[in-house]
């Protein structure tokens, strides 16, 4: 019987997390089943995936009834239906955290993206957040912008599990990583148990090709037939990877330092490299590109459905970031991107602007969603 791939994963050192989350799959057990069969070991959400399920459906019909009759604040709404989902899921998840001893089996919950720009406000909500779920075995989502940096070191000190987010550049990564060492030694230092926290670190894959391959076809346009051109050309569908694979060499030597070395003999866990954004885009490329050629030990995917179901079908498991070789290769084409007109920092600060206003949006929509439902007069 052939292995399933998505069970493969985890025994390359992989764990596949699912993407979505809606109250009808923990009620129906499908989570459970995905679970038992697919080896899933975690679950992300985000304010898009909790707009859609609350949008469409009757899976919240009883609650919102119920939030309803009571005259529940719309925000006061929001915070009851995302945080229940969130406690089931984790509730589900449970027995993966216990028997990975807190390595996976948790379930990512998004600070409002409103709050990304405001430090303190971000540190307040991320604990409200936690207490209100609950559970140890949720992860609070902290935008990996420059204001958020400071909340993920504090958040880390005092024991909170974190998933920073919406990371692009290697750059960025770098000071993400930092954040977390620094959090843990302010962890130690308060005679707090490092053993006791988690952390990944989200590097987003696809949307950078989405950036990237229309700067390099309008290169082409330009200069036809030119060695610029023809460099665009062979660079096409292959910086997304690279970067990312360029983020994994990083978080090797950072987490093999004198400094970390210290940290992990006192039981701290390495921050993960988490794959974000793992659905492909063109339809040129393979459904599983961003899944077989991110394969390595210690990172995590969180695949979309749709992903998950491909690889399950048809993916191949296989280290695709260990080596000298693979670095010096990804390295190879960052240097020949270097060349174009547009720097890969400058397209990695524009995606995460944009992926930050991404999810305001979806949240607004959100909460507009609730609001309909609530029938709560417009405050506008």
């Amino acid at each position: 019987m052939k292995t399933n791939p998505l069970v493969a994963l985890g025994q390359a050192g992989q764990s596949p997390w699912l993407d979505y989350i809606h109250r009808g799959m923990i009620a129906s057990g499908e989570l459970a089943r995905r679970i038992a069969e697919d080896g899933i070991k975690g679950v992300t959400s985000n304010p898009t995936i909790f707009e859609k399920a609350v949008a469409t459906g009757h899976d919240y019909d009883e609650q919102i009834t119920a939030l309803a009759k009571e005259g529940a604040p719309l925000l006061t709404a929001y915070k009851r239906i995302v945080t229940d989902d969130i406690r089931a899921a984790a509730d589900v998840l449970r027995t993966v955290y216990d028997t990975t001893k807190g390595n996976d089996g948790y379930v990512s919950l998004e600070v409002e993206p409103d709050l990304a720009g405001d430090t303190k406000a971000t540190i307040a909500r991320v604990r409200d957040l936690f207490d209100a779920v609950g559970r140890p075995n949720v992860m609070i989502k902290i935008p990996g912008t420059k204001e958020g940096l400071p909340a993920v070191e504090e958040m880390i000190a005092s024991g909170i599990p974190v998933n920073v987010t919406l990371i692009f550049s290697v750059k960025r990564y770098e000071v993400v990583a930092e954040a977390y060492i620094r959090g843990l030694e302010r962890l130690l230092e308060g005679g707090g148990d490092p053993r006791k926290v988690a952390s990944v670190a989200s590097f987003f894959v696809s949307r950078v090709d989405t950036a990237v391959d229309v700067l390099l076809l309008s290169t082409v346009e330009r200069w036809p037939g030119s060695p610029r051109a023809e460099t665009a050309l062979s660079l096409i569908g292959k910086l997304a990877v690279a970067n990312a694979r360029l983020a994994y060499a990083r978080f090797s030597e950072i987490f093999s330092s004198p400094r970390w070395n210290a940290l992990a003999a006192r039981g701290a866990r390495v921050q993960r490299p988490l794959w974000a954004s793992t659905g492909t885009k063109n339809p040129k490329y393979s459904d599983v590109k961003y899944v077989e050629e991110l394969i390595g030990p210690d990172t995590v995917n969180t695949m979309p459905p749709q992903t998950m179901d491909a690889f399950r079908d048809h993916g191949v498991v296989a280290d695709a970031l260990s080596g000298a070789e693979v670095e010096a290769n990804a390295k190879a084409v960052l240097d020949d991107y270097a060349l174009m007109e547009t720097g890969i920092e400058e397209v990695c600060a524009r995606l995460e602007a944009e992926g930050v206003k991404s999810f305001s949006d979806s949240y607004h929509k959100l909460l507009a969603a609730i609001e309909r439902r609530l029938n709560i007069p417009s405050a506008g």
